[in-house]
């Protein structure tokens, strides 16, 4: 059969392994970026945010190709929450919910949604009907993915792809979908077949590759364990046949490191390591879940640059219950470790993580996404959460170990960021509303 997978805006790592799933199974499969059939009566949506459920053109293009009699899937994350995802894409035949390795061959086969594990369709009668979903199982082996001929061009975060080595996470971060889509439990891969992937994505182009899975030193964790031996042959493997300087593991809690994981970081890969910090207030990394505390990421960071590594770290601000105060305790931390590079976000209540409860119980004039700001950029028109978004990004930037200057072009760009990241996380948080009967 000829199959569409779209993936859109950018190839994800996850639709390019169901290319690979498909292909494995003797069909004919094309990934594209683009919202279109590419010529193949079943088409399968690949889609990682809520914010393309809002979309006009994938709206329009479902209905479309349903009305002319083609089949109409959606998968990847936003399938964590098939009932807005339904609601607001009726004419689909059915929602792969979680992952969908085996389903998507029962699906191209074209048996009954009902004989299919991990299905939500809508019923004759429009109620929403779900098969039972199948018990996670081993990701080895597998077939190599479906790699495009354009994957050069790829650039996120700085890679060409995010390789998958594991699934799962130990983590109870409160505003995270990973442990709740994939389990507590960590399902690794053999570090053969990760070498093979690989090998596979050099040889169609790939300039840079970047390990996925969360904290990418939980790699063949077992039994409350992190394996750093099997870790460092990882990175070393990797580094033979891409070069360190095209190898990158940036995303490690900093309750995940040790001398042994820093140095191979240093000696395999670009030399970066990238902290989910969030908060510089202990109060609200409770509150998020997070499981450490500023003393903690104080040490890590410290330890990493006893190594020669630069540190990027992430934050979130806007969270429900967050004060000046605690806003203030992560404005004096950036300014004491001097990040090499940070990056802002306004907390988004992802359906059906803690943080989304969270934000359906706050009354709207005690979000800091609603709450009109009344400081010093008051004039900009911002609410709380996109003027802490706009002040840390710049504060971030004043001490950063190699001066930037805030120039009227960085300046603006900041701020049709941090604008454009509220108006995201408003639209996700009133799809919320709209559906918290349902969730």
């Amino acid at each position: 059969m000829q199959i569409t997978i779209i993936s859109p805006d950018m190839y994800t790592y996850g639709a390019m392994l169901i290319g690979g799933v498909l292909r494995a199974a003797g069909h004919q499969v094309t990934l594209s970026k683009k919202i279109e059939a590419q010529g193949a009566k079943t088409v399968m949506l690949s889609l990682f945010s809520t914010q393309h459920l809002l979309r006009k053109d994938i709206k329009e293009f479902v209905k479309q190709h349903r009305n002319t009699g083609g089949n109409c899937y959606v998968g990847g994350a936003v399938s964590a929450y098939p009932e807005i995802v339904l609601g607001e894409l009726p004419e689909l035949n059915a929602v792969c919910i979680g992952e969908g390795e085996e389903a998507v061959c029962k699906l191209a086969a074209e048996e009954s949604p009902l004989n299919i594990s991990g299905l939500a369709f809508l019923g004759e009668d429009g109620k929403i009907l779900c098969t039972p979903r199948a018990f996670p199982g081993g990701l080895s082996p597998r077939p190599l993915p479906l790699i495009p001929k354009d994957i050069s061009k790829e650039n996120i975060r700085g890679a060409s792809v995010y390789i998958e080595t594991h699934r799962g996470c130990t983590g109870t971060c409160t505003f995270c979908q990973v442990p709740r889509f994939f389990g507590h439990k960590i399902r690794s891969r053999s570090i053969e077949e990760v070498v093979a992937e690989v090998w596979a994505f050099k040889q169609k182009g790939a300039k840079k590759l970047s390990i996925s899975g969360g904290t990418g030193s939980l790699f063949q964790y077992r039994d409350g364990q992190i394996n750093e031996k099997a870790f460092i042959e990882l990175l070393a493997r990797m580094a033979e046949i891409m070069g360190r300087e095209n190898i990158s593991c940036p995303d490690i809690r900093v309750d995940c490191i040790s001398e042994a994981i820093l140095q191979a970081v240093r000696k395999y890969t670009i030399g970066w390591i990238f902290f989910g910090i969030e908060s510089g207030s202990d109060r609200i990394l409770q509150n998020m879940g997070k499981g450490i505390n500023t003393a903690q990421i104080r040490k890590a960071v410290d330890t990493c640059r006893k190594h020669g590594l630069k540190v990027a770290g992430s934050f979130i601000v806007g969270y429900p219950g967050e004060t000046q105060k605690d806003f203030e305790a992560t404005l004096d931390l950036v300014a004491e470790l001097s990040f090499d590079d940070a990056f802002i976000s306004i907390a988004e209540p992802i359906p059906k993580t803690p943080l989304a409860n969270l934000v359906l119980k706050t009354p709207k004039e005690n979000n800091p996404v609603y709450m009109p700001h009344s400081g010093p950029y008051k004039k900009l028109g911002l609410s709380e959460a996109e003027a802490r978004a706009f002040e840390l990004l710049m504060h971030a930037d004043m001490f950063k170990p190699e001066l930037r200057m805030i120039s009227d072009e960085v300046f603006a760009s900041y701020l049709e960021a941090v604008r454009q990241d509220g108006e995201n996380v408003k639209q996700a948080t009133e799809l919320l509303f709209k559906y918290r009967h349902t969730l």
